[in-house]
């Protein structure tokens, strides 16, 4: 391997003026439609939905409601920074023009903490599976070969990371529409021996609402999260042709697709079977298709869940190594990690053969990974348990940030390039501040809530330490240039 070395590009937090990215531009607008489409729909939807129906009944139509709303606003936001303002480091960038080096620094470190921790709990998820069809291989086996396969994609021309998350996204998209559509003929009794079930599972045992409107809120704390993974559209549209457009265009295709997936679902499965026979754990997508004589439907979730948790892994890889690619262009992590492979000018016709990849970012960012899957194999109770709580909340801090972020840049932006402002957020400010405040929320119900509690505990502990090596950072700066 040939690397090319790459020149910092540190932007100025008083301008929007946008840098030249030193990665290929391999992605194209399919890719990045399917994973804006497909990013956020994982094994937290197939499976720990059932956790937010055992806790808000029906009205886990409205918690999905809720959580699916604060995504979309905070993707808007991302979108319309992200086509203004195209950078790998997407939303870290963005949050270092508006308030300055310590916002990009612990926002894109705590996101990468975040994304290679996951990583493992994902990686694991999925040799699970896998060692349940071919017991033969054991589950650190596969974890090793999941590992390696896509390590060596994210290590190769970016369009192969496009192509395996096209794909993945495409089987994920396709399952729920197929979901849905089998589960309204059911609704209305046009299956073979199915009668239409009318609103009995909706208005009975308690009611809409049976634990009331406290149940909904219970309802969004379990499910906000699942919304996790939409940021990773806005960091891979840097690398395509037209990074604006491209940003724009996925963005606009998946928020209300996304809404229509989850609420959709949840609506329909509340409605077929008895809330109260939901459980905990189990994937309240495999006991409708049982209901209605789907055979094999356990192995086909299975399937689907798998495929969930690889795309999941695929674009943890991406979206970590990019993001400490970003860091280390803008001096905030080690130089050395700033090195792409060969033929990795900008807009190079050389993308298609593996040229301007941040190899060294992306084993940085596998090295990390291998350790967490390591501790989660070991000591999942114990030392990783610690790691995961630790990461638990950092989604909301992100999101936060971004918000905050958007609020400080908007008018900017406005005033500097309003041709920039291609995909302007609704309402602004008005649904920025909303946003703020239901994070707000969200992180007073962590609070509250005796499950919850540690991980919040622990994020914000994890927080601090980002945010304290950050300041004194800044403070050595300060003297330095005295």
């Amino acid at each position: 391997m040939h690397d090319a070395p790459t020149t910092a590009v540190e932007p100025s937090p008083g301008t929007v003026t946008e840098g030249k990215e030193p990665l290929s531009a391999g992605l194209k607008q399919r890719h990045l439609t399917m994973l804006g489409l497909g990013g956020v729909i994982g094994a937290g939807l197939f499976v720990g939905s059932g956790a937010g129906i055992a806790v808000a009944g029906p009205g886990i139509v409205l918690s999905y409601l809720i959580a699916g709303t604060l995504a979309t606003l905070v993707m808007r936001m991302l979108g319309e920074m992200s086509a203004a303002i195209p950078a790998s480091g997407a939303f870290s960038v963005h949050a270092e023009r508006a308030l300055g080096r310590w916002a990009g620094f612990s926002v894109g470190w705590l996101y990468w903490f975040l994304l290679v921790v996951v990583l493992a709990v994902e990686a694991t998820g999925a040799a699970q599976i896998a060692n349940g069809w071919v017991p033969g291989v054991p589950q650190w086996g596969w974890v090793l070969i999941f590992m390696i396969v896509f390590t060596a994609a994210n290590l190769t021309a970016v369009k192969n990371f496009g192509e395996f998350e096209f794909w993945f996204a495409t089987l994920k998209v396709t399952a729920i529409v197929l979901f849905l559509a089998l589960s309204l003929l059911a609704v209305f009794g046009m299956l073979p021996d199915t009668e239409p079930v009318g609103l009995t599972n909706l208005t009975g045992q308690g009611g809409f609402l049976p634990h009331g409107w406290s149940g909904v809120v219970s309802g969004v704390l379990a499910v906000v999260f699942a919304f996790g993974g939409l940021e990773v559209v806005t960091i891979a549209a840097a690398e395509s042709d037209d990074p604006a457009r491209a940003v724009g265009r996925a963005v606009r295709s998946a928020v209300w697709r996304i809404l229509f997936f989850y609420v959709g679902s949840m609506l329909v499965i509340v409605t077929l079977l008895p809330w109260s026979s939901m459980q905990p754990g189990k994937s309240p997508y495999v006991a409708v298709l049982d209901s209605i004589g789907v055979p094999g439907a356990g192995q086909i979730m299975n399937i689907v869940v798998f495929v969930a948790l690889l795309s999941a892994l695929n674009a943890n890889l991406y979206g970590s190594s990019r993001m400490v690619f970003s860091l280390a262009q803008r001096g905030e992590a080690p130089r050395a990690l700033l090195k792409v492979s060969q033929g990795g000018s900008p807009r190079s016709s050389e993308a298609e053969s593996g040229g301007g990849v941040p190899r060294r970012a992306v084993l940085a960012s596998v090295a990390f990974g291998f350790v967490s899957v390591l501790l989660n194999l070991e000591w999942p109770d114990s030392v990783f348990l610690y790691m995961l709580n630790a990461v638990g909340a950092v989604l909301l801090f992100v999101w936060g940030l971004i918000a905050v972020s958007q609020l400080r840049l908007r008018p900017r932006i406005a005033r500097e390039a309003p041709g920039k402002l291609t995909l302007p957020m609704w309402g602004f400010p008005y649904l920025t501040w909303a946003s703020l405040v239901a994070m707000g929320g969200v992180l007073v119900l962590m609070l509250t809530d005796d499950t919850a509690r540690p991980q919040l505990l622990w994020s914000a502990g994890a927080t601090a330490v980002v945010l304290l090596v950050a300041g004194v950072r800044a403070l050595r700066e300060r003297r330095a240039r005295r």
